[in-house]
């Protein structure tokens, strides 16, 4: 019985690891280096002091914030933290092996020595073995943290303890399990929580013949309680990794040997969900949101659609007719996985809005008490970096208010970018080339009153799909009295009112009255008519300003009764 893994190259994977064990866990020699002391507790404790005991919660990206930790270290405690980042790259399926090595050759290029990646090292960045999943990003200091004190406690135990821990997978698993932290990172237990995919990742790098080299609690949990699976647990100890070992043994001598839980025909047995086609999961159909948005699910499927072909769109219409709403719920679901909002980012332009704050700028930053400027990354390039980091999920990056911005100074090479998606091109402050990923999808609304929309030019309109919201016309004309007939049936009248109203805007529907004005929990008829008086009224002053005679038309009474005869002052009759 073994859970090892055996195809595409993977025997590479493991041949690293092990190099990692001998240098790491059985001394303190260096992977890249061979010879030289690296994995030293000296070293280990320089790391611990810079990165594991002074936190940085500042908006750059990981390797931004790491290379000012480290700022000032011995070269070699650089080549020990590149170490550290290529161990923890071993287990990833999702990144390509020429971004994990570009990425660890970084690290080293900060100690100004002449270090590089051994071939054979190289080579075990390829293959990888588990999708980590959306938060690696976020996550990617509590693995590291989690690689540095394992280490550490390791080096604390005696060469019996070492020896009994690699020979003995439980032995091994009991003492990861059972850590004492002791640093700043990781001394709540909300970010020790995060180190249990790296723990996962180290049991089955050291002993993959024992433990899955699967890195998600939820699909152990899942597999080792399935309905179809439990049968074959014949212990009443509630490890997960025993199960699943019992279950493996069960299924290799009833189905193969050497299969995967991820294979069709033995993940329909713990995952019922996944309906398996051609190794594809099918999307999660569409109904369920339909539902919530009060929106046919044709519509929703028809954007979909768009998005799939152009992989950007524009939701454009009068405020009000729930165009964000819509963008940030359908993105969500689209995205799916445990946490969809790792996969969504929203920003909002404005008139002050810069290519520096969303693409890449240099910001004031205060480094040892002296002030100066940094090159940060804007939600563009942090989004896309998480698109890359996972490449088998959907993406979504939100623009609300897209045409309030300078659009042509803001997107900058964007223009090139939207258009040819996986080209690369250097960016105005970076020599580094970028491209936007496949994977990332890019939803934009648009507020059709805004007299700013004259700015959005036929270039941008060329890149973008574009989806009318418009509250005279089905589906959102629909939205509102489905909402109340659920909510609040006593006050059907509202959708009649409204429809009156927008029927008189009729030669501008750019300006009609959206639905979502209304759709607010508890909904009265005074809660109506003050809404109407102190934000609908307001509106139509401001867009009707070229035409103010005709704001009589929306007189409350003349609108809710229609038909009625006027009185001498232009008021329906009672």
């Amino acid at each position: 019985m073994s859970a090892r893994k055996t195809d595409n190259g993977v025997e590479q994977v493991y041949a690293a690891a092990q190099q990692w064990v001998r240098c790491a866990l059985e001394s303190d020699d260096s992977l890249f280096t061979p010879g030289k002391p690296i994995w030293t507790p000296e070293l280990l404790g320089e790391l611990h002091q810079r990165f594991l005991n002074q936190p940085d919660e500042g908006k750059e990206n990981t390797f931004q914030k790491l290379e000012r930790q480290l700022a000032g270290s011995p070269p070699e405690a650089y080549q020990l933290m590149a170490e550290v980042l290529y161990f923890q790259y071993l287990i990833h399926y999702s990144i390509k092996g020429e971004t994990k090595r570009e990425r660890v050759s970084r690290v080293l290029q900060w100690s100004g020595q002449e270090v590089t990646i051994p071939a054979d090292l190289v080579a075990g960045l390829t293959p990888g073995i588990a999708t980590v999943g959306t938060a690696f990003s976020s996550g990617l200091p509590f693995y590291l943290g989690f690689i540095i004190e394992f280490v550490q406690q390791w080096k604390e135990g005696s060469p019996s303890e070492q020896e009994s821990r690699l020979s003995d997978p439980w032995a091994f698993k009991a003492f990861a399990t059972n850590m004492d932290f002791r640093s700043e990172l990781l001394r709540l237990p909300k970010d020790i929580a995060k180190t249990r995919v790296q723990r996962h990742a180290i049991l089955h790098l050291v002993h993959p013949d024992t433990f899955e080299g699967i890195v998600s609690d939820g699909y152990k949990d899942t597999i080792a309680n399935a309905d179809k699976l439990t049968r074959y647990v014949t212990t009443n100890d509630d490890d997960v990794d025993r199960k699943i070992g019992q279950i493996r043994q069960a299924l290799e001598a009833k189905i193969r040997p050497d299969f995967q839980f991820w294979d069709d025909d033995i993940r329909k047995l713990w995952d019922p969900s996944k309906i398996p086609s051609n190794g594809c999961e099918l999307k999660p159909p569409l109904q369920s949101l339909a539902g919530q948005l009060y929106l046919p699910v044709g519509f929703l499927q028809e954007i979909e659609q768009l998005l799939a072909e152009k992989k950007q769109v524009i939701f454009q219409g009068p405020p009000g007719t729930g165009k964000t709403f819509v963008a940030r719920k359908l993105a969500r679901f689209l995205a799916g996985g445990d946490d969809p909002a790792d996969r969504v980012t929203l920003v909002q332009f404005h008139p002050s809005y810069a290519y520096e704050d969303f693409v890449q700028g240099y910001r004031p930053t205060l480094t040892d008490g002296n002030a100066g400027f940094k090159l940060q990354d804007g939600p563009l390039l942090r989004a896309a970096e998480r698109a890359e980091q996972d490449p088998e999920a959907r993406h979504y990056l939100i623009i609300d208010e897209i045409n309030r911005g300078n659009l042509a100074a803001v997107f900058g090479e964007l223009y090139f970018l939207l258009e040819y998606r996986g080209e690369k091109m250097q960016l105005q402050y970076s020599e580094a080339d970028f491209a936007l990923p496949e994977n990332l999808f890019i939803i934009g609304t648009m507020n059709t009153a805004d007299r700013s929309i004259a700015l959005v030019d036929l270039a941008l309109r060329r890149r973008f799909y574009f989806v009318e919201f418009r509250p005279d016309e089905e589906p959102v004309k629909s939205v509102l009295v489905n909402w109340l007939r659920k909510n609040a049936p006593d006050m059907d009248w509202v959708a009649g009112v409204v429809d009156n109203a927008n029927a008189k805007l009729a030669d501008y529907p750019h300006i009609a009255i959206g639905p979502s004005y209304f759709m607010r929990e508890g909904l009265t008829e005074e809660g109506f008519e003050r809404i109407w008086n102190h934000s609908i009224r307001p509106y139509l002053a401001e867009v009707l300003f070229n035409d103010p005679n005709r704001l009589a038309e929306f007189d409350l009474a003349k609108l809710r009764n229609p038909d009625a005869p006027a009185q001498p002052d232009g008021t329906p009759a009672e």
